[in-house]
């Protein structure tokens, strides 16, 4: 099984906020980086074997910024095999690219095909031991560590462990990291009826590599969906700040995957990312300078 290094080593490299890169933004970023941009995050199966200018500029940024790539298409709690072919090309790409890390959804998303969809993996014991042991042979394909993503989900069927139990069996079993997504754990809060601030409270803060945050719709009262196509809204950036004070600045991913406003006004949106974590960082030096005075 792949160790790899771990969660504390790798976050000396990946540090601030970041985006994810757009094919339309690549012209805007080609000459300079905006300042407040700190790495990108990439899913590997839209770049792969891309070549000609495009696959030249990606290769010129990805010499110069620290990047991410989260996948879409591994289907690690799916029925059917593991995907030998897209393992071994996602692997070469991290490599060719010097990719810091590589997540995953907590999903599964192919059966006979590509369902392009990330459908919820029934939360039960024989699931748990299913897709761990899929992270662990697909850590192994990649020759280094995934970090698993919470996802957004509208049904649990077969459900007899909790989402929560579920997620900490998986982590512990797969001995993986978790992209914590903290507007997917804001809207299953509300659609599933849970406390987000115990969920927040009951996560193993070493096994989190980074986080994403977010936009979604709201279709009712109690149903959010998880689009990525809205500005991050009040209670996420509040639940955001929650997680910066248990877990420190941790990196953070804005995610914006339509309804995609000029650059410049994702800047904006990732200047509050910035904002939030400069004032957690002030916030734990102040408190450990009482401490020593104390």
């Amino acid at each position: 099984m792949i160790a790899g290094p771990r969660t504390s080593e790798r976050r000396t490299e990946l540090v601030g906020a970041g985006l994810g890169l757009r094919r339309a933004f690549l012209g805007a970023v080609a000459d300079r980086v905006p300042a407040a941009v700190d790495f990108f995050e990439l899913a590997p199966e839209n770049w792969i074997g891309v070549g000609g200018r495009l696959g030249r500029q990606l290769r010129a940024l990805t010499e110069r910024v620290p990047f991410v790539c989260h996948g879409l298409s591994l289907s690690l709690g799916g029925p059917e095999p593991l995907d030998e072919t897209l393992l071994r090309e996602t692997r070469a790409f991290l490599d060719r690219h010097d990719v810091r890390l590589f997540s995953e959804h907590l999903s599964w998303s192919a059966d006979g095909g590509h369902l392009y969809d990330l459908l919820p993996i029934p939360f039960t014991e024989e699931a748990v031991h299913h897709v761990a042991a899929r992270i662990r042979h697909a850590q192994e394909r990649l020759g280094r560590r995934i970090a698993i993503e919470n996802v957004s989900y509208y049904a649990a069927p077969g459900r007899v462990l909790s989402e929560l139990e579920f997620l900490l069996a998986v982590l512990e079993e797969a001995d993986c990291d978790l992209l914590l997504d903290v507007n997917n754990v804001y809207v299953n809060a509300v659609n599933h009826g849970y406390d987000p601030h115990a969920f927040l409270r009951a996560i193993p803060g070493e096994r989190i590599a980074y986080l994403h945050v977010a936009g979604h719709y709201r279709e009712a009262e109690d149903l959010l969906v998880d689009t990525h196509g809205a500005p991050v809204v009040d209670p996420v950036w509040s639940l955001l700040e929650e997680t910066y004070r248990r877990f420190g600045p941790r990196p953070t991913l804005l995610e914006r995957d339509f309804n995609i406003p000029p650059l410049a006004e994702l800047l904006v949106e990732l200047d509050g990312v910035h904002a939030r974590q400069g004032k957690e960082a002030v916030h734990a030096s102040d408190h450990a300078s009482d401490h020593a005075a104390a």
